[in-house]
């Protein structure tokens, strides 16, 4: 596979050394990314290298993720506004374990291939470097004009706040991280977002000016929404890929609510089917926008790559769920377990069995329950056609409530309009 064509009909080449595309249909070449330990969880903005990673492997190559132990200490000033809060050591050490635990989900670390995955940490290299040893035997090779001309170090620089000394020193070390792999591991490649390129090719000019080696780069361009709003954020902060602190049903929704414009791009970059087959779902949704078939692609297919098959369907019998299209049928295929996570927030009621085991009519259930404040308005509603039970509507108020009700364990499902749960428990 050319990687290189691979990726630039998915829209994720910009800038690219020249070389780059010979030497990666050369030979089998190790190439790195690095990712930034600021949390124990990568989130949806971390996705593009995660894929870029994932690429290089399926094309035969070797990748390197390299989780930034020593330059998270910095902080990248890359386009920054102001300087970063510093990280100590063992808040870096437990984010460096979370993002490890999570690229081994995506990558093949089997050390039994040629083109294994690894891991390297760059505070395993920095820890044992002098300053002097360090302003010595590497600064020296670079120029304060040659690092003060990349644009972004400029911006900072034009900027009110200005820029430390610290900062101004990121891209010499990034620099230095790829002169590392070059000779320890002989990575030969370096990829990254389009705000790397700087401290990019500070590594590719190390490489050439201390041994005379030659090293090749590309970047992704950044991804960003086609109303200008940022990537990866909804109304809650960050969408992580840790389900913990974002869980599958709104990652899964996350993506279901792309616009058209953005789902067309988002379904190049974050799923794995070739060029006929997404330009055929394009053509197919653009024919009928409201079926939102893309998006639909698009949330199963990167919801799957994350948290895998079985959250994914959960996440969509979820949905069902909490919009109001589930039938009875979906809701007894879940556990007592996904139900009661389904309906975490949801208002509960308890009753106990003893009271209706002989049957109950259905305005003295709800209204005994408190699901509804009277038996009054438990009627009204009813004959307004406004309550269901386990997604099917109820049609009177003769309907007698048993245990034939329950659905999973024993729980029954109210609702009253659309959106109006009511989980009810006997005990």
């Amino acid at each position: 596979m050319n990687l290189i064509k691979e990726l630039s009909w998915r829209g994720m080449v910009q800038d690219i050394k020249p070389g780059t595309e010979e030497q990666l249909q050369k030979e089998m070449t190790t190439g790195y990314i690095g990712f930034d330990p600021t949390a124990d969880s990568l989130h949806v903005g971390s996705l593009v290298p995660i894929m870029l990673l994932v690429h290089l492997q399926k094309a035969g190559h070797k990748p390197l993720a390299l989780v930034g132990g020593a330059t998270g200490m910095v902080g990248d000033p890359s386009f920054k506004a102001e300087e970063r809060k510093m990280l100590d050591e063992e808040t870096l050490l437990l984010n460096q374990k979370g993002i490890k635990a999570q690229l081994e989900k995506f990558l093949d670390f089997d050390p039994s291939k040629p083109n294994a995955a690894e891991m390297v940490n760059n505070y395993d290299w920095f820890k044992g470097i002098s300053f002097l040893n360090f302003i010595r035997d590497v600064g020296k090779h670079i120029t304060v004009n040659y690092m003060m001309a990349k644009d972004s170090v400029k911006k900072r620089l034009e900027g009110d706040s200005g820029m430390s000394f610290t900062e101004f020193s990121y891209q010499m070390i990034q620099g230095y991280d790829f002169h590392h792999l070059y000779t320890a591991k002989n990575c030969k490649l370096q990829m990254g977002g389009s705000d790397q390129w700087g401290n990019i090719v500070t590594g590719t000019e190390l490489i050439r000016r201390i041994g005379g080696g030659e090293a090749y780069a590309f970047t992704c361009p950044l991804v960003k929404k086609a109303d200008g709003t940022k990537f990866g954020k909804s109304e809650k902060g960050n969408i992580w890929l840790d389900p913990k602190k974002t869980s599958p049903y709104e990652f899964y929704q996350f993506w279901l609510n792309a616009s058209d414009d953005d789902a067309e791009s988002y379904i190049k970059t974050f799923t794995f089917l070739d060029e006929p087959a997404i330009n055929s779902l394009i053509a197919e949704h653009r024919l009928d926008p409201g079926k939102r078939a893309l998006q639909k692609v698009l949330a199963q297919h990167v919801t799957s790559f994350i948290h895998g098959v079985e959250e994914y369907e959960f996440a969509v019998k979820t949905s069902q769920i909490l919009f109001g299209n589930a039938s009875v049928d979906v809701l007894k295929s879940l556990s007592e377990d996904q139900l009661l996570k389904v309906m975490a927030g949801v208002p509960t009621f308890e009753v106990p069995f003893a009271e209706f085991a002989a049957g109950k009519d259905v305005v003295s259930f709800l209204a005994d329950a408190k699901v509804f404040p009277s038996k009054g308005e438990a009627r009204k509603t009813i004959q307004g056609g406004g309550v269901s039970m386990n997604g099917s509507k109820i049609a009177g108020i003769d309907l007698v409530i048993n245990d034939d009700a329950f659905i999973v364990g024993k729980n029954i499902l109210f609702q009253k309009g659309k959106k109006n749960y009511m989980l009810v428990k006997v005990v």
